[in-house]
């Protein structure tokens, strides 16, 4: 049994990873196979594939046993000959690191180890645990072939920044058409999945596969889902039916070491190399300057509603994102930037020294990069303005904020037209501006047009 060719990763850390594992884990020749064994290779267990795993488990154990008393399968000391050390020399006590723990046994020298030892990485082969140097020098590897192909890593959400998914019984009767595969248009038709097993239908979101194909170009792609394994997988196979970008670097609930947080520790590449798109922040507590914050794709109604829109969806209005103008391809433009900035030769350090994250700072603060603002009944009466998240938001896009009103000063950020702070605006010819503006700019990595949103006078109390 081959675990490589169980876990086909195929990025460099992976690879590295099941070499590794196939050269400790894999079976012994024919010849030397216990009858036992053999037979039970072929059994099924009631847990499907569980037959499986037992029999690896008895493989690590026969191999600790050759490791330990230097043994060569093929060969017999009862022949006088002298064993056969595997390695080259006989291992000695508390030499082994103990780099993985696989089926509850040391990956390297087969000695039992506690199961919880290191963190577990199940999703590139069940039972396999590695330990916090072998995950370092695995990552300062994948580090070196990344940089050595000009590429970064990027970890993909799944649900909101790439699709939108929803529960059969809650498609709303003006989404009843969605079910009428053959009236569809191409366009809607080629990106609507509705998967009866899982009681859920699926929308792509325009322009995902450009999206995908594009960025690979330039990342090892990883998707990552606070959804269900099963769940994860699926999508996967809709996003990426050729398992051209992301072979089985998919991490779902069940890999997180930390309930309802994400967080990089389960992803073989070193921090300062990864970019992560998501819709949801406060899931990436550790990570958020890796982040860029996706606009959510809500194309069910059900979507809406669970976050609280009293509006109609997208399918309701029958209508979608833009294509072209859309949120994956704008975010794809932001990538390529970065990524251009960060190999950019005309730096002199060297490329193992650059951190993304940095890179990534750089380019979100030219947004509002010379814009100077004021904000007007934003914030809740007594309420830290510097701690207010527009106020951080608007510095990390390259603005100044202040309190007070100069001649310096080029935006007011109001909700009401009517305060003296928005009159001084309208009087000095200045941009008088809501605050999505500034959240818009934001989501879109660009200075939106002011005059797309305009500020009324609220209504007298």
């Amino acid at each position: 049994m081959s675990l490589a060719a169980d876990s086909p990763v195929h990025s460099s850390s992976s690879e590295d990873l099941a070499a590794f594992l196939d050269a400790e884990l894999d079976t012994v020749s024919d010849a030397s196979a216990d009858p036992e064994e053999v037979a039970e290779e072929g059994e099924e267990s009631d847990d499907g594939d569980e037959g499986n795993y037992d029999l690896d488990f008895k493989r690590v154990k026969r191999r600790k046993v050759e490791l330990i008393e230097g043994i060569n399968p093929q060969s017999s000391s009862s022949q006088g000959e002298p064993a056969q050390v595997v390695g080259g020399s006989l291992p000695k006590k508390n030499m082994c690191p103990h780099p993985g723990v696989y089926a509850g046994m040391c990956m390297r020298c087969g000695q039992k180890m506690d199961d919880e030892s290191g963190v577990a990485f199940g999703y590139i082969h069940k039972n396999l645990r590695l330990a916090n140097d072998e995950i370092a020098r695995l990552r300062d590897k994948d580090l070196k072939n990344l940089l050595r192909h000009k590429k970064l890593c990027l970890v993909l959400d799944l649900d909101h920044t790439l699709l939108n998914s929803a529960r059969l019984p809650d498609i709303t009767v003006e989404e009843g058409y969605l079910s009428q595969r053959d009236a569809l248009p191409d366009a809607l038709k080629s990106s609507l999945f509705r998967l009866d097993r899982m009681h859920m239908m699926t929308k792509l979101r325009p322009f995902v596969h450009t999206f995908l194909k594009e960025a690979s170009n330039l990342f090892e792609m990883y998707i990552y889902t606070m959804g269900e394994r099963p769940y994860a997988l699926e999508m996967a196979k809709l996003l990426d039916p050729g398992d051209v970008y992301f072979n089985s670097r998919i991490i779902a609930q069940g890999d997180c070491t930390q309930r309802y947080q994400k967080g990089l520790d389960v992803v073989l590449g070193q921090e300062s190399a990864v970019l992560i798109l998501d819709d949801t922040e406060a899931v990436w507590g550790k990570h958020k300057e890796n982040l860029i914050l996706m606009e959510r794709y809500h194309f069910f109604a059900s979507s809406c509603k669970h976050f609280g829109f009293n509006c109609k969806s997208l399918s309701e209005l029958r209508s979608d994102e833009s294509e072209t103008d859309g949120a994956l391809a704008t975010v794809l433009k932001v990538l390529q930037r970065v990524h251009s900035l960060f190999f950019d030769p005309g730096h002199k350090d060297h490329l193992e020294d650059r951190d993304v994250r940095q890179v990534l700072k750089t380019v979100r603060k030219e947004i509002l990069e010379g814009c100077k603002v004021v904000f007007s009944r934003v914030f809740p009466t007594n309420f830290p303005a510097e701690e207010h998240h527009l106020w951080k938001m608007a510095e990390q896009l390259g603005a100044t904020c202040s309190l007070e009103l100069d001649p310096s000063v080029t935006h007011v950020v109001s909700m009401d037209a009517g305060t003296d702070k928005s009159r001084w605006a309208v009087q000095e010819k200045k941009f008088l501006v809501h605050p999505r503006w500034i959240e818009a700019s934001n989501y879109m990595w660009e200075k939106q047009p002011e005059d797309n949103f305009p500020v009324s006078q609220a209504k007298n109390k």
